[in-house]
């Protein structure tokens, strides 16, 4: 299931990657096709938002093991390709580095799924070539090109979650009791719409609560523990 066609081609590669010497890519399991079946579990890459992957989660994780896939580009590379096939390419080093926090954009689709015990999911940082083209249009986000593809060209490590605990215990030490979006934020060093991000997946996963407003701010703490 391949959510952009300007990613295919790192889509194709984590798909190779998690497949190996011995799985089956492109299986079909319970009526859905799976990217990688292998060692009895199965492997969805996704390099947008899990929201579309919703029912179909909800299905495999009632039956089968079942990891995520979610790639970000600690470090990016941009390659321009020139209007003139003649013409060699450029590439540079984007000054913008992913961290593994950025998974909280495609989180928030399905946080309160990540307590299953059948779904974990990787957070796989890589070395990334964006390949740009020309495209003739304007606009501050274009400014006269278009993405073509993401090529992968190293993992550089692979952060497995297994819950939503897992991710705050990354964060628990460096925020405050109470807390807000813009601690949150200021533990990940990343923006605030982040830190709201995390917040609500945070909240929706259990592991955290409102406790009040400071103005217009919600107010967080940590959840109290079952028992």
């Amino acid at each position: 299931m391949i959510g952009e066609l300007n990613e295919r081609s790192l889509h194709r590669a984590l798909k190779a990657r998690y497949a190996g010497a011995h799985g089956a890519i492109e299986q079909s399991v319970d009526g859905f096709v799976s990217d990688v079946v292998a060692g009895g579990r199965i492997f969805e890459i996704q390099t947008g938002g899990f929201g579309p992957l919703r029912n179909k989660l909800a299905r495999l994780v009632e039956r089968h093991p079942v990891t995520l896939v979610y790639p970000v580009a600690r470090d990016r590379y941009i390659v321009k390709t020139a209007a003139d096939p003649n013409a060699p390419a450029t590439r540079r080093k984007s000054p913008r580095h992913g961290s593994v926090y950025d998974v909280f954009h495609a989180l928030a689709g399905i946080p309160a799924m990540l307590a299953h015990p059948n779904l974990t999911l990787d957070v796989v940082m890589t070395v990334e070539d964006e390949v740009r083209a020309p495209d003739g249009r304007t606009g501050w986000r274009r400014r006269g090109w278009k993405r073509l593809d993401r090529r992968l060209v190293d993992v550089v490590e692979t952060c497995t979650v297994t819950s939503m605990a897992d991710l705050f215990a990354m964060l628990d030490a460096n925020l405050p009791e109470p807390f807000t979006t813009r601690d949150l934020a200021a533990a990940m060093r990343s923006t605030r719409r982040l830190g709201q991000l995390a917040a609500y997946c945070f909240r929706e996963g259990g592991v955290t609560e409102i406790c009040g407003k400071d103005g217009n701010t919600r107010v967080y703490r940590r959840a109290a523990l079952p028992g």
